[in-house]
């Protein structure tokens, strides 16, 4: 089984989420079944809340997924991240 990885876009994600019994699988599961991989993920806990920062890989709308995650009754926030694009780096190295 081959999967097409050439139309995927990267996202990041960070979630705030109350730290209850399997609320990182429940988090993980929505992920998963939207369409997604997840690349990277960074777990923190502060005062009972969990902090979460995902890289996210998909084809799909992030903006479904954002949907979806928001509606866990542990979420307390969601906010996107901004990806630099591919070269850009690069190009402000070469006009300097």
């Amino acid at each position: 089984m081959t999967t097409s990885t050439e139309n995927a876009k990267t996202h990041t994600l960070t979630c705030r989420m109350a730290a209850e019994a399997a609320a990182i699988e429940r988090l993980c599961q929505v992920t998963r079944i939207r369409g997604f991989r997840i690349e990277q993920m960074q777990v923190q806990t502060d005062a009972g809340e969990l902090e979460i920062s995902m890289t996210l890989s998909g084809e799909r709308s992030i903006d479904m997924l954002r949907s979806q995650i928001e509606k866990l009754h542990t979420v307390l926030s969601l906010q996107p991240e901004a990806m630099p694009s591919p070269g850009t780096a690069a190009d402000m190295r070469q006009t300097a």
